[in-house]
């Protein structure tokens, strides 16, 4: 391919690498800082004799040719022979010049590093620094002779010190940790930090620093009647994002103290240790961060900073002790990563005994830790399915996205809503307008009037798009009312009906709520918390279905996220789990189907969700001792005559979150390789499912759960017998299918792998094995 280029423009790029080229030469044979006379000097020389012949000649080679582009730079006209012969001259004997230079270059690299190495231990020697590694450096580890051991003990010690050999010097690291290049200083580093190799001759072989200690918990977790702690973590930040965390948790705090309260005075007295708790929000660190923030005052989503709000504020009640980062620095500082780029294990045991990040901070965490790292919690919206989670897995059966992936335990992953029992329900707390009074014992949202009106749940125009004939036929019985970011000197693009309110604060936006009937989704956002503070506050959530449902074969913004849920509606949990009169789906293409729910809920009284069986089934199922009345309900007789009384699901209340953080807090427990022991084996049911369900909807169909923790139970070749199951042949393989039975051929599997565990796979030749409980055990 031939570029043309400018006679003008060719000079300047040359000068340009004359220019960098004699900075290299000038590195080669002048240290930093130390003249060339004071180097000639210190080497018995006058400044003018040559380290290497080698050297002059290069000097000479380039003086030559900086002589030819300053003469040629003179020139007010420059003809085609001219610049022909400088790039003639240039090129000759150029691949024995790099050659030279690249040769030279890593003796200086490696000469550097040592003269640093160097300086960092006589900088540690006098001074202390708290929590600082001191590396194995011996300055006699170049000349010291070191023999590889053969100790069957150490199967890779050979291969990771080949390794280090060739790849030391690709991340600081090393050298900060003692590696010089030598054989016995890679040595020292692989049996002192990665415990790769036994210990040197004379030197006794002892645990890795960064080795997971024993907490050994001196205090016990007391429930707090006040957020304080929290506001003193948080309210120095300037972020947007903490900000908003803040303003939430300040809006809902006495509601928070007032289930605090509740729980002191249950008869449940779970007492937990206090523990040292990190909260890492690696969304808001970086471009990446910047790109989110920027969007919270233009009506960007906010569902990830709710349960982030809500997850500090129930840790905080539930008296543990909080570090909250949003810092990339700050995370180094705290966990003690050695400095480089994450090659080498941290220099101390982890100071916490939680912590709770997202997937961009679980990366983060992985390149700052080598091999320290372990696995945290990791809040996960939507939620990642075993058949995702294992990267060699993933890889092999088309499984592989740009999430999941990181072999995780399935329940580490925390959604915000119940996708599968694969994943721990965090949840979030559904927001109320509430009196500062406490009445009956409880806190009780304002009396308020309800107007015939509707909102419409869609922040930003793109959402409306091609929706107003959806909200035209809504129209017609109610007045319609959105909260649309307007970017300044634009023209709306909205429908003329509608009365925009513009972006409105949280409590703006929940004081209009109180006065609607109807709150309208327009099928995007997915799965967001705003229907639930809408139906806490009597509205009805009418939203669209989805036919054929939205998944990752079909649906850009489910493309890639590791599940394979089939999406029915804008939010399956409310259809399915709390439905009408709450709930009203539609297909948002038929004006009649519309127009008839709309007339349906304007003459709806009263009502209360379909929501106590899902409470039973997954506050139950993590631990959570729902009794008795199995939902909240607050309801206070208004000016209207038809409409439904508010209703909040105990899950999504600050009470039946602190229920259930604090049992994951007292039962699970991801650091060692013990099974599971709870819940109890005896609330284990054994279902064989039909061909092509999962699961999750086997037990569902038996008014049970599909119970993870249980499935090991089911992994043994008599559980075929006990099921009456004639097996032609049985197989133990990887695969989250299993154990399962084909009828083709009479194939019972096994599971190898128990991190494949799944109540979520389905497939349509296998009949699933599936480990149930009721929702009361």
């Amino acid at each position: 391919m031939r570029v043309a280029l400018r006679p003008r423009s060719g000079f300047l790029v040359l000068c340009l690498c004359l220019s960098v080229a004699t900075l290299l030469l000038q590195s080669l044979w002048v240290p930093l800082e130390m003249t060339r006379g004071e180097a000639a000097a210190a080497a018995g020389r006058s400044p003018e004799q040559s380290d290497d012949p080698r050297l002059h000649r290069l000097a000479v080679r380039l003086e030559a040719l900086n002589t030819q582009v300053q003469r040629l730079s003179s020139k007010t006209r420059l003809n085609r022979n001219d610049f022909s012969l400088l790039l003639q001259s240039f090129r000759q004997d150029q691949q024995g010049l790099a050659h030279l230079v690249e040769r030279e270059l890593q003796k200086v690299s490696q000469r550097l590093d040592r003269l640093a190495l160097h300086h960092h231990h006589h900088h540690q020697a006098s001074t202390s620094t708290p929590h600082m590694y001191i590396g194995p450096y011996n300055s006699k580890g170049l000349n010291k002779k070191c023999e590889v051991p053969t100790d069957p003990a150490y199967p890779v010690c050979a291969e990771k010190v080949e390794f280090l050999r060739a790849w030391w010097q690709s991340d600081p690291c090393y050298a900060f940790y003692g590696v010089d290049g030598s054989t016995c200083s890679i040595l020292v580093y692989l049996s002192q930090m990665e415990d790769f190799c036994p210990a040197q001759p004379g030197e006794n072989h002892t645990a890795v620093p960064w080795h997971h200690k024993t907490p050994s918990y001196t205090k016990k977790a007391m429930i707090r009647d006040t957020l304080s702690p929290l506001y003193e973590v948080i309210s120095n930040s300037s972020s947007p994002a903490v900000k908003f965390i803040q303003s939430r948790v300040e809006r809902m705090s006495e509601r928070w103290t007032w289930a605090g309260k509740k729980m002191k005075q249950s008869r449940i007295k779970t007492v937990t240790p206090q523990m040292k708790v990190l909260l890492y929000l690696g969304a808001l660190v970086g471009s990446v961060g910047q790109r989110f923030e920027a969007t919270i005052d233009r009506g960007g989503p906010l569902g990830e900073l709710v349960q982030w709000a809500d997850l500090s504020a129930c840790l905080t009640i539930l008296g543990h002790n909080l570090t909250f980062s949003t810092s990339q620095h700050q995370l180094h500082s705290l966990i003690g990563a050695a400095p480089g780029q994450g090659s080498c294990p941290i220099q101390r045991p982890l100071t916490f005994d939680l912590i709770y990040t997202d997937y961009h901070g679980l990366a983060h965490l992985h390149r700052a830790m080598g091999l320290a790292f372990q696995h945290y919690q990791i809040l996960d919206s939507f939620g990642t399915e075993p058949a995702f989670n294992l990267a060699s897995y993933a890889h092999i059966r088309g499984y592989k996205t740009l999430w999941g992936s990181w072999g995780l335990q399935p329940l580490q992953y925390m959604t915000m809503f119940p996708h599968t029992p694969d994943n721990s329900f965090l949840g979030f707390v559904s927001e109320e307008v509430v009196k500062k009074e406490v009445r009956d014992g409880g806190l009780k949202p304002e009396s308020y009037k309800k107007d015939r009106i509707a909102v419409v749940y869609g922040k930003q125009e793109y959402m409306w798009q091609g929706k107003s004939e959806y909200v035209e036929v809504i129209s017609k019985e109610l007045e319609i009312h959105g909260t649309v970011y307007q970017p300044p000197g634009q023209t709306s693009s909205l429908p003329s009906f509608v009365k925009n309110h513009g972006l409105l604060s949280q409590e703006n936006f929940l004081q209009l709520l109180r006065r609607a009937k109807v709150f309208v989704g327009l099928g995007f956002p997915y799965e967001g918390p705003a229907p639930f503070e809408a139906i806490s506050l009597g509205c009805v959530f009418l939203q669209p279905r989805f036919d054929p449902p939205h998944s990752s074969h079909n649906n850009d913004f489910y493309k890639g996220k590791p599940t394979t849920r089939q999406i029915t509606s804008q939010h399956p949990y409310a259809e399915q789990f709390i439905a009408k009169p709450y709930v009203w789906t539609v297909d948002m293409t038929n004006r009649t189907d519309i127009r008839e729910a709309v007339k349906s809920i304007l003459k709806t009284k009263g009502g209360r969700g379909a929501s106590a069986y899902l409470q039973q089934s997954w506050g139950k199922r993590q631990g959570t001792p729902w009794t008795g009345h199995q939902s909240v309900t607050h309801s206070n007789p208004g000016p209207s005559c038809c409409r439904v009384k508010p209703f909040t699901p105990l899950e999504f209340t600050c009470l039946g979150m602190l229920e259930r953080v604090r049992n994951y807090i007292t039962h699970q427990n991801f650091c060692g390789k013990s099974v599971a022991t709870w819940p109890p084996e005896s609330a284990l049911r054994v279902h064989l499912g039909p061909l092509g369900e999962s699961c999750v909807d086997v037990c569902q169909h038996s008014s049970l759960v599909c119970e993870p923790a249980f499935f090991h139970h089911l992994n043994t070749p008599d559980i075929f017998s006990r099921l009456r199951l004639g097996c032609s042949s049985t197989v133990q393989e990887v695969s989250h299918l299993f154990p399962s039975y084909s009828p083709w051929g009479r194939l019972c599997g096994l599971q190898q792998e128990p991190l494949l565990f799944s109540c979520a796979g389905s497939d349509s030749s296998h009949r699933r094995l599936c480990p149930c409980r009721s929702h009361h055990e």
